[in-house]
C-alpha cells in the first residue's frame, strides 16, 4: 500500500495570508518527497476558506517545479464549473508542464453553496458532470471534436497543445457508491473514495467493487488502483492525539455546514457550526491516534485491497508540527507497508 499527501490548504484565519498557505503546501509537497510517499494531492474548491484552492493545475505545476518525481493527482477537479472547451487546454498544458506526473481526478462537486454560486447547482452536477467527462476525454484523444448535447453544443475544434501522455494523462474518479465505483473502473479510470463516516462495510463494498472490476477486465485493468482518502494524523503520544481529535472536531464544525448543513459563508469564511457528533464519536471515525495504533489501524485497509492512503492531516496545526508528523509517518508507519528500496 502507498501513501499519498493531500495538500488540502485548511484556512481557518484568513489573517496568515494566502501567500503564507500555499508556501506551507509546497513546503509539504516537498517534505512528501523527501519523505517517501508515492503522491501528493490537491483539491479544488472556490470562494470558502477550506480545502481552499482555486487553481489546482496551477498549482500542480508549481509542484512540479519544486518536486522530481512524486505523482500529483488533482483531488478532486470539479468538471461542471469549467467549460471544456478550455479546460481540456489546461489539462493538456499541465500534463506537459508537469513532465506527465499529473493524474487528473475528477468529481461532480460536494458543497451546495460552492456549486450553487458557480451557476452548477448540484442538484443539476451528476448531469452535467456525465456529459463534461465524455467531451473532456474526446477533446484530450481526438481532433476536430464536434459535439451537440444538453451543456454543450459546438462544431468541429481541436484543443492545443496536445497532451503528451497517451492516450491523455491519467485519470482518477472521485466516487463513493459501489455501482460509481465499478462503472468508473470498467471505463479504465483509477478510483479515489471515502467511507465518511469510517463505516467499515461501506469501506469493504467500495473496494470490492473496484477489484471486482478490475478481475473482469483481465490484463487492461491490472494497473488500476483504488486510493482511500481519510483524516489522519499519526500523533507524537496520547496527549498529542487529543489535542489534535479536538482540531478536527473544529474543522468538521466548518466541513459539515458546506457539505450536508446549510451553507453558512460570511466573508469567504465558512461558520463553524455546532456538532450533535461529540469528538469521542468522532474519534471512531478517523484516524487519529499513535504510529503503532495507525500501523494496525492501517493494515485493515490494506488487507482489503486498498492501493494507496490519502492522508489528509491540515486540521489546524502549525506547519512545524506538520513536518514532525510527516517526518514519524516516514519513520513509523511507511515502512511497515512499502518497501525502503530506492527510497
Amino acid at each position: 500500500m502507498d501513501f499519498n499527501h493531500f495538500l488540502s490548504s485548511y484556512f481557518p484565519d484568513p489573517s496568515y495570508g494566502g501567500d503564507r498557505l500555499f508556501a506551507d503546501m509546497v513546503t509539504q509537497a516537498k517534505d512528501a518527497e523527501r519523505f517517501g510517499y508515492r503522491s501528493v494531492s490537491i483539491p479544488e474548491h472556490h470562494l470558502i476558506n477550506i480545502l481552499l484552492n482555486p487553481a489546482p493545475l496551477q498549482f500542480a505545476v508549481k509542484v512540479a517545479c519544486e518536486t522530481e518525481h512524486v505523482d500529483i493527482i488533482t483531488s478532486v477537479a470539479v468538471l461542471p464549473i469549467h467549460d471544456m472547451r478550455t479546460y481540456a487546454g489546461e489539462v493538456a498544458m499541465a500534463d506537459i508542464l508537469t513532465d506527465g506526473r499529473l493524474v487528473l481526478g475528477v468529481s461532480r462537486g460536494a458543497y451546495p453553496y460552492e456549486l450553487a454560486r458557480l451557476g452548477a447547482p448540484i442538484e443539476e452536477s451528476r448531469e452535467k458532470f456525465d456529459e463534461s467527462l465524455d467531451v473532456l476525454l474526446r477533446l484530450l484523444t481526438e481532433f476536430d471534436v464536434e459535439h451537440h448535447g444538453k451543456y454543450y453544443d459546438f462544431e468541429p475544434l481541436t484543443i492545443m497543445p496536445r497532451p503528451i501522455t497517451s492516450p491523455h494523462p491519467r485519470m482518477m474518479i472521485a466516487t463513493m457508491n459501489a455501482e460509481g465505483i465499478r462503472s468508473a473502473t470498467l471505463r479504465g479510470f483509477n478510483i479515489q473514495t471515502t467511507p465518511l463516516a469510517g463505516n467499515p462495510e461501506l469501506l469493504r463494498m467500495q473496494v470490492g467493487a473496484h477489484k471486482e472490476a478490475k478481475a473482469e477486465m483481465g490484463d487492461a485493468g491490472k494497473d488500476l488502483r483504488i486510493m482511500l482518502s481519510r483524516i489522519v494524523y499519526c500523533a507524537e503520544n496520547a496527549a498529542d492525539a487529543r489535542h489534535k481529535l479536538e482540531l478536527a472536531h473544529d474543522y468538521y464544525r466548518r466541513f459539515d455546514n458546506v457539505y450536508t448543513g446549510p451553507g453558512i459563508v460570511k466573508n469567504g469564511c465558512i461558520a463553524a457550526l455546532p456538532r450533535t457528533q461529540t469528538i469521542d464519536e468522532l474519534n471512531d471515525n478517523i484516524l487519529i491516534c499513535t504510529a503503532d495504533e495507525m500501523v494496525d489501524r492501517l493494515g485493515e485497509y490494506a488487507d482489503l485491497g486498498t492501493d494507496e492512503m490519502i492522508f489528509s492531516s491540515n486540521i489546524g496545526q502549525s506547519q512545524t508540527e506538520m513536518a514532525e508528523m510527516m517526518q514519524r509517518v516516514s519513520e513509523e508507519v511507511i515502512p511497515h507497508f512499502v518497501s525502503t528500496e530506492g527510497r
